[in-house]
């Protein structure tokens, strides 16, 4: 019998109660069933993003939110500053671009977090920018980002905001959208909120919403002000996504049972036994300075073809984890630790982890990264 353990850093699995809520008959998005549904999930995403502003619904993935906000904030000619570390750091400058906004790029190397003291001479030196684009947590290299430090840099700056792509934050450690000034945080639902692909969200502040109010960049289905207007009226502006939405309520309620605190508590402590893991088999990880709470890098040692790692351990060992991306490309494995994973599926992802490395012919102790990894588990 061949069973698969999903370890990918999105999609990430989905609780059996949430999906036997997606499985219920379809209502139609326009009666008061489904606004019922809106109005509950509505106020849950306030207290995941830890915000009493609305929290905008769209159909899409995150890279939809993203676009979103580059075109809902910005004007053709605008400059923004663009915090590059990885892929998704990029993708910000790509999106940009597409909209003819000029980025600036902030550059720090794939695996380190930027320092806040480069976005300041940025902003000093382009103090016209309109925004400030950054990952809390880059995905592709598993580093998380200071942006606390970085939004007070923005935070006195009238006619400047900060947008926090937070796809892999949310729900994995703290991000508090209100309290650190946060302008523009948005994620999406195949990651910590533990539903499959198919929703983005967007949380804009007052300072935002006064931007958007200027933007003259062409928008149609990713239109915010759109969207702020269904939504106090419990709806979206076009046809939602029912079931996700009804799924949403369910991963929501699950969120709220545990509570932010304790989540966050539990998913740092599956990543330090990652971490101890990984270290514990005398490899190397991308991040080992600012490490995300979402997915661990690990580096493929020297002498192992990395690229057939997510493959085999797929295939051969029923463990689902990813690769990397671009020049990482079969230099790195990631391995996920947000949403719904629980200590016996990190016990088993370093247990297929070891075994593909000797498959490969890497030489290790058997059984060291289980043992480092109880040892943080059982404390």
């Amino acid at each position: 019998m061949k069973k698969t353990l999903l370890l990918t850093p999105g999609p990430t699995p989905v609780p059996e109660d949430v999906l036997e809520a997606m499985a219920r008959p379809m209502i139609h998005h326009r009666h008061e069933p489904f606004r019922a549904v809106v109005e509950k999930v509505k106020e849950d995403l306030k207290y995941l993003f830890q915000t009493d502003n609305d929290v905008l619904i769209l159909g899409s993935t995150g890279t939809g939110a993203m676009e979103g906000a580059v075109a809902n904030l910005l004007s053709r000619g605008d400059k923004a500053i663009v915090v590059q570390a990885g892929k998704f750091g990029e993708r910000w400058t790509e999106i940009c671009e597409a909209y003819g906004v000029q980025a600036i790029p902030v550059d720090a190397e794939w695996g380190k977090a930027v320092d806040p003291e480069q976005v300041r001479a940025a902003l000093d030196q382009a103090p016209e920018a309109k925004a400030v684009f950054l990952q809390a947590s880059e995905t592709s290299t598993g580093v998380r980002h200071p942006v606390r430090e970085i939004a007070d840099l923005v935070a006195s700056r009238e006619n400047t905001v900060i947008v926090v792509d937070a796809i892999t934050a949310l729900g994995v450690f703290d991000v508090q959208t209100d309290a650190w000034k946060l302008d523009v945080v948005v994620t999406g639902s195949q990651k910590a909120l533990m539903l499959p692909p198919g929703l983005a969200f967007a949380c804009l502040s007052a300072k935002a919403w006064r931007l958007a109010e200027a933007s003259d960049l062409p928008k149609y289905y990713f239109d915010f002000a759109k969207e702020k207007k269904n939504l106090a009226k419990n709806q979206t502006a076009y046809t939602s996504s029912v079931s996700l939405i009804i799924g949403l309520q369910a991963s929501l309620a699950r969120i709220k049972e545990e509570g932010l605190e304790n989540l966050f508590a539990r998913t740092d402590k599956l990543a330090r036994a990652t971490r101890a893991g990984v270290k514990a088999l005398g490899l190397e990880l991308l991040a080992p300075d600012s490490p995300s709470d979402a997915c661990t890098a690990i580096k493929v040692p020297e002498g192992i073809d990395g690229a057939k790692i997510p493959s085999l351990i797929r295939e051969k060992y029923g463990v689902a984890v990813a690769g990397g991306q671009a020049h990482l490309k079969g230099k790195i494995v990631r391995i996920s630790h947000m949403g719904y994973v629980n200590a016996y599926d990190i016990l088993s992802g370093l247990a297929a982890l070891e075994f593909v490395l000797r498959d490969l012919g890497y030489s290790l102790e058997t059984g060291a990264s289980v043992k480092a990894a109880l040892d943080i588990l059982a404390s």
